[in-house]
């Protein structure tokens, strides 16, 4: 018998996605597992307990990952999850740590050894891992078609006999993966799109989805990008300027989506409540920074507020996790290629080489510790965290993410849909 990998239902915030594929949980077994999938854990994501079975996988119950040599999930385990979990077990997830050291403490006391797929670095290497990118990628599709539902107008510029439909205007604030999403979503649909960001580089991006940039581009923003590629934290003086640029541009606009996100920071505040009350009735805003406490005024999470003068703010929890059966896909394939790395071919067991430098990136627990160096950093009294991508279930972020700009750098190409 071989080394049990277990894929729970997931029960923390109703989660809809599932840490597994048919696809995966058959490339899983082909590697020399036993993969146990919890009875109706792909559910929600349109897979069927069926479809995991026909892969080589066995339908069993949530005690069964005390068996387990590997848990494979979305959201970081519970306290009552990791009470099942056998000492010296794997854990693989989105783990949020920051704001949530209780909870990493737990799972150290647990003795498991647990991964933070949100941490895994940008390397050429770990470019099919990258979960932050997979779920953002959606986020940002996500967010003009809930930004398009509540606009109850159309899109597109319509030329009829019975006159013309005005293509209806939406502004991207935030170029990261969600955000160039966004743009070439928005633009799909017929809109015509104008988008900002503080980098540099997002300059060319934007033009190359036939988008329109704004932004103030003084000495300040020419050098507003890390040697790594995310976006340095603005001076007052210069998000002062940028804030007034953008504020006469939103009292223009039918749709606002936000998307920025600094890492290890509350979400920053770009749309203040005098913008959102210089918008037209019927006006829509996405905020997608809202489980990090939002980059829009107004904005509650898991909401949609109507505001006095009639702009919707549209607040939506997991927005990856509202297209559940295409974010499951990408994140069980993002999970494969991690555990892949991991699994000696001839023993056809797990063997974590503590020296890789992707299972250094992403280790937060093991051996009854916290051992993930920025982390224990955090957990210190009154340490900022360290500028490392927050995790977020919207996990992109204008400013956390590497696109197109690190496409530019040999062996680091990450391509934009």
């Amino acid at each position: 018998m071989g080394q049990i990998i277990f894929i729970p239902r997931e029960i923390d915030g109703g989660e809809p996605r599932v840490a597994a594929s048919p696809d995966t949980a058959k490339r899983l077994v082909a590697l020399g597992f036993d993969v146990v999938v919890e009875a109706g854990a792909g559910l929600a994501s349109r897979i069927t307990d069926e479809e995991f079975v026909k892969a080589g996988a066995t339908v069993g119950k949530a005690t069964d990952a005390g068996r387990a040599d590997l848990v494979l999930k979305v959201r970081r385990p519970t306290d009552a999850e990791l009470k099942r979990y056998k000492a010296g077990a794997a854990v693989i997830a989105i783990m949020d740590p920051y704001g949530n050291g209780a909870a990493v403490a737990t799972m150290a006391k647990a003795g498991v050894t647990a991964f933070a797929m949100e941490f895994m670095p940008r390397i050429s290497r770990a470019q099919v891992m990258d979960v932050l990118s997979s779920q953002a990628n959606l986020a940002g599709y996500q967010a003009v078609v809930d930004a398009a539902a509540e606009y109850d107008r159309a899109l597109p510029m319509m030329m009829t006999a019975a006159g013309t439909v005005p293509a209806a205007k939406v502004f991207i604030m935030g170029v990261g993966v969600a955000g160039l999403q966004a743009i070439a979503t928005a633009r799909r649909m017929g809109a015509v799109v104008t988008a900002t960001d503080v980098r540099p580089a997002a300059k060319e991006q934007v033009a190359s989805l036939g988008a329109k940039f704004l932004a103030v581009e003084d000495d300040e923003f020419k050098a507003a990008e890390t040697a790594g590629g995310y976006a340095k934290e603005m001076s007052k003086e210069y998000q002062a300027k940028q804030a007034a640029l953008t504020a006469e541009h939103i009292a223009k606009q039918d749709i606002v989506i936000t998307t920025a996100l600094i890492p290890g920071r509350p979400a920053p505040k770009l749309v203040l409540a005098a913008m959102v009350a210089s918008m037209k009735p019927g006006s829509v805003i996405v905020d997608l920074a809202v489980e990090r406490g939002g980059n829009v005024e107004g904005a509650e999470a898991g909401k949609v507020v109507t505001t006095a003068n009639g702009v919707k703010i549209v607040g939506h929890l997991n927005v990856p996790g509202r297209v559940a059966a295409s974010a499951s896909l990408l994140y069980a394939k993002n999970l494969y290629a991690f555990v892949e790395t991991m699994v000696d071919k001839a023993s056809k067991s797990l063997a974590v080489n503590r020296d890789d430098e992707l299972v250094k990136a992403t280790m937060l627990t093991d051996g009854g510790k916290v051992v993930h160096p920025t982390f224990v950093k955090a957990l210190e009294p009154h340490v900022e965290p360290a500028a490392i991508p927050a995790s977020s279930m919207v996990a992109d972020a204008a400013e956390t993410q590497v696109k197109t700009a690190t496409a530019k750098k040999p062996g680091k190409s990450k391509g934009t849909a």
